[in-house]
């Protein structure tokens, strides 16, 4: 039974490690363990009382259960490595009998020791391939903590980003704009520079998928609230004459369609066209749609 559990330990490791590389890594995809934590999240809360509190914990929650489930699924199964081979491949120090030290919990504290660095040494691996195993491990564990801080310092701008275009578009809106005000270079100047911080959000949401369970308490900041308007803009500028206007009107059409396609496929999946997947996705943040729930 030695080397099956020690397969066994070292094929969830490199589970986990894929999961880990997928979800912080590699930007066009996230790790599928973190996506079925976040939507469960997501769609329990909004099936609990006080939906905004819950929706609002969603987010933030999500990321340390996907946290504690990779740190804890890692130190398990190099626990389950360093078990089969306890106490004759570990050198004990003095006071604990080694037979009374080489169960599964003795394992799993070895391997906790070694993820976070701690190095204890009141257990520790003698044989030749252990000594370089349980280092690797701690390299391991050092990686993950460092992936995590960044992983949290890459996603709450990608939030501030997002937020401030919604406050943005909810500026605009308070300003009531016409066809005929946006038929200037101001409104070449307006169109162009939401456009450009629609493409910014568009990205966020490819490279942090994880943001788009976070739920915005403020409807002025809520851009599920806010991105209507940005249609409607589009929409006032392409009848305007200034030629420069109507390029600028059809730049930020085309990102309106960009952001509808990544919505869909990566969290919708309605299939349908950018008005319904817009709807859709206010429907699911909306303020308002979060009241009536």
């Amino acid at each position: 039974m030695e080397w099956p559990l020690s397969l066994l330990g070292a094929a969830l490791v490199a589970f986990m490690l894929r999961e880990v590389f997928h979800t912080l890594w590699h930007p066009t995809r996230h790790g599928g363990l973190s996506r079925l934590v976040m939507t469960t999240l997501w769609r329990l809360s909004g099936h609990l009382s006080g939906r905004r509190r819950a929706a609002g914990l969603s987010g933030p929650l999500g990321m340390v259960c996907v946290v504690s489930i990779w740190a804890l699924a890692i130190a398990v199964g190099w626990a389950l490595v360093y078990w089969p081979h306890m106490p004759e491949a570990f050198t004990y120090s003095t006071g604990l009998e080694p037979s009374a030290h080489a169960g599964p919990v003795d394992a799993l504290y070895v391997s906790l020791v070694t993820l976070t660095t701690l190095g204890l040494g009141d257990i520790a691996p003698a044989t030749g391939w252990l000594r370089i195993l349980a280092p690797l491990e701690a390299l391991v564990g050092f990686a993950l903590l460092s992936a995590t801080v960044t992983w949290t310092l890459g996603l709450y701008p990608a939030l501030a980003r997002r937020r401030t275009l919604a406050l943005r578009l909810s500026h605009l809106r308070r300003t009531h704009a016409t066809t005929e005000a946006l038929d200037s270079d101001a409104g070449v100047a307006v169109l162009a520079g939401v456009a450009t911080e629609l493409c910014v959000v568009s990205i966020d949401f490819l490279q942090y998928p994880e943001s788009y369970y976070f739920y915005d308490a403020d409807d002025r900041a809520s851009l599920a609230e806010q991105i209507g308007y940005a249609a409607e803009l589009a929409q006032r500028a392409a009848k305007a004459r200034h030629p420069d206007v109507g390029l600028a009107a059809d730049a930020l059409d085309a990102a309106l369609d960009d952001l509808a396609i990544i919505l869909d496929e990566r969290f919708l999946h309605t299939g349908a066209g950018r008005r319904d997947v817009l709807d859709a996705y206010a429907a699911e943040h909306s303020i308002k749609a979060g009241a009536r729930r």
